[in-house]
C-alpha cells in the first residue's frame, strides 16, 4: 500500500478533526492587572525558562509592576497539581503537551483558546486545539546515515535488515513512543485503529532491540558510544545534537509524513489574573518570541506572521509543511492508553 502524504494526512486528520476543541469568543470583561498581583506560570526549565524571563517577564512587570512566579519542572507533575486544584487553581498559566494539553480543556482544568489574545488569530488551526500552541517540535526518524544503504523516506524503512538489533525504541507511551507506535501502525494498515494488535505485532518484528531509550540525552549517548544507530526522537532536539555533536546522523522527511508534538500554553479555568494571563500568552505568539526559540532551540512557530530567516528555515517546518504533519485522535489514544500500556510492558520493553 503507497499512501502519498497529504491524502494519508487527511485519512487521518478526518477523524480527529471532529475531535479539535472550538475556537472561542472573548470572555466576559475582567478586572485590569493591578501592581502587586502575581502571575503563577508552570514551564519546563533551561532554554525555556531562560527565554520567557528574557522577553515576556519583563514587559509585564515594566507594565503592571505586577510579579511572576514560575514553577520548574515536567509536565507530569503540574498536570497532576492542576488536576488537583482544579477550579481553585494555584497555577494561572501552565504549559502541557498536545495530548495533555487537549485533554485538560475536555476536563475543564484549563480554557480553550479564543481572540482575547489577539496574536492568537495568527495561529496555525491545529495551534488552536487545547489551548495556544507555542513550539512544534514534530517526532520523526534519526538515524545513522553512515550505515544506511539509502535515505530513510519511509516509516516502513525500519524494518529493513541494515537496522535490526540497531533501533534504540522509545520508552512508553510519551510522545516519541506513541508517534512511534502510530506512525508505524498508520504506515503499515493505514488505520489508527489497529494499533492493537496488528500495530504491536508490527512492531514487535523489529526485535531484539538495542535499547530501550528514556530521553534524549541517555539516546544521545548511546548513539556516540555505537550502541545504536536508529530512534524516533523530537526533531528540533536531534537536529542541534547533529549540528553540535554527530553529522553522521540525519533526519528523516517520510512520505507519510512527521508526527505532530507541540508545546501549549493553558490558561486555568478560574483563575484570578484572567488578563496578565492573556497577554502572557500573547507576548509569546509574539514573532519575537517565537524567534528567539526558533534560534535557541530549533522550535518552529505555531503562527504564520513570522519572518523567518533564510538560515534557519531547512531546520523548521514552514508554513507549507504544516499541513504535512501527522495529528493523531489523541481522544482515541488516551482511552486505550492504560491497556496499550500494559501491552508495551509485557510485548515491547519485555
Amino acid at each position: 500500500m503507497n499512501i502519498k502524504r497529504r491524502s494519508f494526512n487527511k485519512l487521518i486528520l478526518g477523524g480527529a478533526a471532529s475531535l479539535a476543541a472550538p475556537y472561542s469568543f472573548v470572555r466576559a470583561q475582567t478586572p485590569d492587572p493591578k501592581p502587586g498581583d502575581e502571575l503563577v506560570v508552570g514551564i519546563w526549565g533551561g532554554t525555556q525558562e531562560k527565554i520567557v524571563k528574557e522577553y515576556i517577564e519583563p514587559v509585564l512587570v515594566d507594565k503592571y509592576g505586577c510579579k511572576i512566579s514560575y514553577v520548574l519542572g515536567g509536565t507530569v507533575e503540574r498536570r497532576a497539581r492542576a488536576y488537583a486544584e482544579r477550579g481553585r487553581p494555584s497555577f494561572d498559566v501552565l504549559y502541557l503537551n498536545i495530548f495533555e494539553s487537549r485533554q485538560a480543556v475536555k476536563d475543564g482544568v484549563t480554557q480553550p483558546a479564543t481572540d482575547a489574545v489577539e496574536n492568537a488569530q495568527y495561529l496555525y488551526p491545529i495551534a488552536k486545539k487545547g489551548g495556544y500552541g507555542v513550539a512544534i517540535n514534530p517526532c520523526t526518524i534519526v538515524y545513522n546515515k553512515t550505515k544506511a544503504s539509502a535515505p530513510i523516506t519511509s516509516w516502513k524503512d525500519m524494518w529493513k535488515p541494515e537496522w535490526q538489533g540497531r533501533i534504540a525504541w522509545p520508552n512508553g507511551l510519551g510522545a516519541e513512543g506513541i508517534s512511534a507506535l502510530m506512525m508505524s501502525t498508520l504506515s503499515w494498515f493505514g488505520d489508527q485503529t489497529k494499533m492493537a494488535p496488528e500495530g504491536f505485532d508490527k512492531v514487535k518484528e523489529l526485535k531484539p532491540f538495542a535499547a530501550i531509550q528514556g530521553s534524549q540525552a541517555q539516546l544521545f549517548d548511546m548513539f556516540d558510544q555505537d550502541i545504536a544507530d536508529l530512534s524516533v526522537e523530537f526533531g528540533s532536539f536531534c537536529e542541534k545534537y547533529i549540528e553540535e555533536r554527530n553529522p553522521d546522523f540525519a533526519l528523516a522527511d517520510p512520505e507519510e509524513g512527521k508526527a505532530l508534538a507541540m508545546n501549549v500554553a493553558c490558561i486555568t479555568e478560574g483563575t484570578r489574573n484572567q488578563k496578565l494571563a492573556e497577554e502572557w500568552v500573547n507576548l509569546h505568539l509574539s514573532p519575537e518570541v517565537m524567534l528567539a526559540y526558533a534560534k535557541e532551540i530549533y522550535y518552529s512557530p505555531t503562527v504564520d506572521n513570522v519572518d523567518i530567516p533564510a538560515d534557519l528555515q531547512s531546520k523548521l517546518i514552514m508554513p507549507d509543511e504544516i499541513d504535512t504533519l501527522v495529528d493523531f485522535d489523541w481522544d482515541y489514544i488516551n482511552a486505550n492508553r492504560n491497556k496499550w500500556q500494559s501491552i508495551y510492558d509485557r510485548e515491547i520493553a519485555g
